[in-house]
């Protein structure tokens, strides 16, 4: 049995002693960002031998087309229903999209929207890569972002969920400053990276992410509305004496279909007509953190027993 990676050490949520309180600005309750995963998926992918991109056979139309349908067709439509409600995207881009669909690229720019990388393509994984061909893979991609909108991406989320042992490692050390793989908190925390460099995990929700509601657990969109406005409630409360954050993953070819977009839409009024909601983006809350907190929650203990190096 392999040890425990010691990203970050056990630290009990909601008792003040232990942790700093957090403020956000203009002293919001809780954060709140939305991440549509805007991805290109290969019709015929490399085999890998730990995971099947398509569960058809070559050539796997049903598949292929229902995600080419959510960049022609769903992504405007979400896109749309953010402008209305003022929240700006933080996109878990695969990079390859960036030649396939420039004009999405450019859409998202022109409203400020963040791009944050999700690898290259959602059918090329991590599983059996080697450290050299990670960090190439990685590297390519934060490139091929800085380059297509002139800001290295701050935030990484690993194509398909595909992680190793030194993902987190990686990014940091290629000058990345949060992840959105570890799920373990409704707070940023503090991670630790073999660098020593501040780095944080900023809270990304599989629990209302979009495709593990309608295709894992298989949830109609009015009960999915719910759960948004549910988790929001709790959050916001709990925010009151220290801030949280409540992430949306979406992806454009699930959340946007004709029949589910109503349910989001009201949840996304339900949350905007309240008053303490930060409406941010990953970057944001990340800087704001690693400016603001990361230092007293690392002297509170926040990686106590965990070998870190803490920056001035």
């Amino acid at each position: 049995m392999k040890a425990d990676p010691g990203l970050y050490a056990h630290w009990p949520y909601g008792l003040a002693r232990e942790r700093p309180r957090i403020t956000w600005p203009g002293g919001a309750r809780l954060a709140f960002w939305v991440a549509p995963n805007i991805e290109f998926y290969e019709l015929d992918p490399p085999k890998n031998p730990q995971r099947a991109a398509w569960p058809h056979p070559y050539p796997a139309v049903p598949g292929y087309s229902t995600r080419d349908w959510g960049n022609r067709v769903g992504h405007m439509r979400q896109m749309k229903l953010l402008d209305k409600y003022g929240v700006r995207g933080s996109i878990s881009l695969s990079t390859a999209l960036i030649d396939h669909h420039p004009e999405i690229v450019a859409m998202c720019r022109e409203r400020n929207w963040e791009f944050f990388t999700h690898g290259i393509y959602n059918t090329r994984y991590t599983y059996g890569m080697s450290e050299a061909q990670e960090r190439a893979m990685i590297l390519d991609s934060i490139e091929s972002i800085e380059r297509a909108v002139g800001c290295r991406p701050a935030g990484y989320l690993a194509p398909a969920l595909s992680h190793s042992e030194v993902t987190v490692d990686l990014f940091a050390e290629l000058g990345g400053l949060y992840t959105c793989d570890l799920f373990h908190d409704d707070q940023p925390t503090p991670v630790r990276v073999r660098s020593g460099k501040p780095f944080v995990s900023v809270p990304y929700s599989l629990e209302l992410n979009d495709t593990i509601v309608y295709v894992v657990n298989k949830i109609e969109p009015r009960r999915y509305g719910q759960m948004i406005k549910d988790a929001f409630d709790r959050l916001y409360a709990e925010g009151a004496d220290s801030g949280t954050v409540m992430c949306i993953p979406t992806h454009n070819y699930q959340v946007s279909c004709p029949h589910r977009l109503k349910a989001f839409e009201e949840a996304l009024e339900y949350v905007t007509g309240h008053r303490g909601v930060w409406l941010s983006t990953g970057r944001e809350i990340a800087e704001h953190y690693l400016a603001h907190h990361h230092a007293a929650a690392v002297a509170a203990g926040a990686l106590a027993g965990l070998p870190i190096t803490v920056s001035a």
